[in-house]
């Protein structure tokens, strides 16, 4: 027994002293030591990763950290807006003109796209509206440098040192100059703004020059996005979403992502289409972006695919119903009353109360999110209030009047 014992201490012993060299090395690979050894490291990862050191030279060459990046990445906070904030400004009644006018310029390759991966017009229309504003907008900023100093910052370090070698790829591809590779703040390039992750794996050259070009060709770029939707799951000649009315008396905690119903199950339990017409029988969930008094919407397996996108749900709704209004639906009803939104000091209250009380495990960062909404349902529902998981200054008063 003793010599199992001491057996068994060296092993804990070098177990311990292997995760302290790990934990030093990943302390060594964000934010110590300068930009330019750190940079250095990369590069001899990258060759070892099998990119070429031609293009490891070519695509890294002038890059420098910039802190006005790691400042931007920190402090993002549009996506807190509520849904009629966000849609309001971003699915104006000119992005709408211009995205009609768009999906008229370009119908043939539409129609291509289309009949090649499943994904209609309108949907490859509104992302282009919103990433880029059909193209005028494609950024300013060096992808290289973006995505290295996301990287070397220790917020999203891995994810971006993974970026990083996914746009060295790209240039070791052909698909762009280093000198092309001008985007947004993150890194994200062309038409639709594809990260360097998502153009490598999903790039499509369709207009046959030999590349895979989403910053000079549109066909390059609507079809590399509706590949890439479809690889999210896509499912062709499917809705994506669609806006209800729900009656008063609804049991409001049904509307759960984990709850979906057939069209006529939902028109069982009151709820009818908007424009009057029959709901679709692909099973669906209620989504109530702002809760009881605010739009409603059923959300088809494909809005899975638009979270996929972009998983800020006001950004993924508001793509989802600008490709709606594309495909001829109309605006969306204000609901039955304002909406008064929490603050953010008032929301991190909401967090600190609903993991006080049990019904949420999530860290209080005052921001409204998935998890937040999942605690609010549980909430309303053990104090008798509408089970609906918006925030509500109602809820907030009924848990500080609980404790």
């Amino acid at each position: 027994m003793k010599a199992s014992n001491t057996l068994a201490s060296t092993i804990l012993a070098a177990g311990l002293l292997a995760l302290s060299h790990v934990g030093a090395q990943a302390a060594a690979r964000c934010g110590q030591g300068s930009f330019e050894s750190w940079l250095a490291d990369f590069r001899r990862e990258a060759i070892a990763a099998g990119i070429s050191s031609a293009a490891v030279e070519a695509g890294l060459a002038g890059v420098a950290y910039d802190p006005a990046i790691v400042k931007r990445d920190h402090g993002q906070g549009v996506f807190q807006q509520t849904f009629l904030q966000f849609s309001d400004r971003m699915v104006s009644s000119d992005r709408l003109s211009r995205g009609a006018r768009m999906l008229q310029t370009h119908a043939a390759l539409f129609r291509k796209v289309e009949a090649e991966y499943g994904v209609p017009g309108p949907v490859l229309v509104a992302f282009w509206g919103l990433e880029t504003d059909f193209g005028t907008d494609m950024g300013k900023y060096r992808a290289a440098t973006a995505v290295a100093t996301l990287a070397y910052d220790c917020r999203r370090s891995e994810l971006f040192r993974g970026e990083l070698l996914d746009l060295l790829r790209l240039v070791q591809r052909g698909d762009l100059k280093p000198s092309e590779m001008l985007g947004d703040w993150a890194g994200e390039l062309g038409h639709l703004m594809f990260s360097p992750k998502d153009y490598w794996a999903y790039g499509v050259d369709a207009d046959g020059d030999g590349r895979a070009d989403t910053i000079h060709s549109i066909p390059d770029a609507m079809a590399t996005g509706a590949n890439f939707l479809k690889g999210l799951g896509w499912q062709r000649g499917q809705p994506w979403l669609r806006e209800v009315k729900v009656p008063e008396s609804f049991a409001w905690i049904e509307a759960d992502p984990e709850k979906v119903h057939s069209g006529a199950e939902w028109s069982r339990a009151g709820i009818k289409a908007a424009d009057g017409g029959a709901l679709d029988q692909t099973q669906s969930w209620l989504w109530l972006p702002m809760g009881r008094n605010g739009p409603a919407f059923l959300a088809y397996p494909n809005f899975q695919a638009y979270l996929g996108w972009n998983k800020a749900m006001v950004y993924s709704t508001t793509a989802a119903y600008y490709a709606t209004r594309l495909a001829g639906a109309g605006p969306v009803s204000r609901g039955r009353a304002t909406v008064t939104p929490l603050a953010p000091e008032q929301m991190k209250q909401l967090q600190v109360l609903l993991k006080r009380g049990g019904y949420s495990n999530e860290e209080p960062d005052g921001k409204l999110g998935q998890a937040t909404r999942l605690g609010t349902r549980k909430a309303q529902a053990a104090l008798g209030l509408p089970a609906d998981g918006y925030p509500s200054i109602e809820l907030l008063t009924a848990l500080q009047q609980s404790r």
